[in-house]
């Protein structure tokens, strides 16, 4: 029985990995191929062409990610470790609205983003691109920091401070080792996300030269009647897809036991 669940999971796993793995194998296959044969001719056109990528929206996307990662980690940590840690009055509360957060589209409320970018004077701006991405993140990311923090013992935190250690010292040295796969999900959810982000960068960014990778791949057209360059735009789709595939390969490990002991947690 154990050796018939054994391959049924086997055969199950397999056939989701070809359900996912094939549209980016067909991508891969679509971007190489020419009229002749197969080549780099589609990724020389997705860098060359008047409409392709730039270097500056390669900068302006790694510059968006790293502000978004960097936010997301900084808040979502310290909110984790009070939800997770602390007792005050409202915190289940609070927690709970943080959480409700996820059941509003955020794409109804981009308009009024927009707006408050405007008034703060971060209109059509990486910064005001990355606080808005940040936003986004923060509900699961806090759900995951707070699920992370509770797993750790109690008895670690309290004999760093019979040591001497406050509580800003006992976060740094002490709890973020212990929960580095919880840091790690987060921060390669947050990237994730904002490197292949389209809605929120084409409505808050009206600029060229301050669009995405994103942005510039989907832009891209021929000169002859407006025509996509289909073969041209999947190698942009390719492009995009190596940093996250490498990325994930790298922190698989360190992912799969932070989703494991934060989201599937309680």
């Amino acid at each position: 029985m154990s050796m018939k669940r054994e391959w049924g999971f086997g055969i199950t796993a397999a056939a989701l990995a070809i359900l996912f793995l094939s549209p980016l194998v067909w991508s891969g296959w679509a971007s190489l191929r020419t009229g002749s044969g197969f080549g780099l001719v589609n990724y020389t056109r997705l860098f060359t062409s008047d409409n392709g990528v730039r270097p500056q929206h390669v900068l302006n996307s790694v510059t968006v990610s790293a502000l978004t990662v960097g936010g997301t980690l900084f808040v979502s940590t310290l909110g984790g470790y009070a939800f997770g840690r602390f007792r005050f009055p409202g915190r289940d509360l609070l927690f709970l609205l943080t959480l409700a957060i996820l059941m509003v589209p955020y794409a109804t409320i981009l308009i009024g983003l927009y707006v408050l970018l405007g008034w703060l004077g971060l209109e059509n701006s990486l910064l005001g691109l990355s606080l808005v991405l940040i936003m986004f993140q923060l509900p699961f990311s806090v759900f995951m920091m707070r699920n992370s923090f509770e797993a750790v013992p109690r008895e670690l935190e309290e004999s760093a401070q019979i040591d001497g250690c406050g509580t800003i010292r006992t976060l740094i040295w002490i709890m973020l080792p212990a929960v580095r796969p919880g840091v790690v999900t987060v921060g390669l959810f947050a990237f994730l996300v904002s490197w292949g982000e389209f809605f929120a960068p084409l409505i808050l960014l009206n600029s060229t030269d301050k669009f995405t990778t994103v942005l510039a791949v989907v832009n891209l057209r021929t000169a002859s009647h407006g025509s996509i360059d289909y073969a041209a735009l999947e190698a942009g789709v390719v492009f995009m897809a190596v940093p996250c595939l490498v990325l994930f390969a790298v922190m698989q490990r360190n992912y799969v036991r932070g989703f494991s002991s934060g989201a599937l947690k309680g």
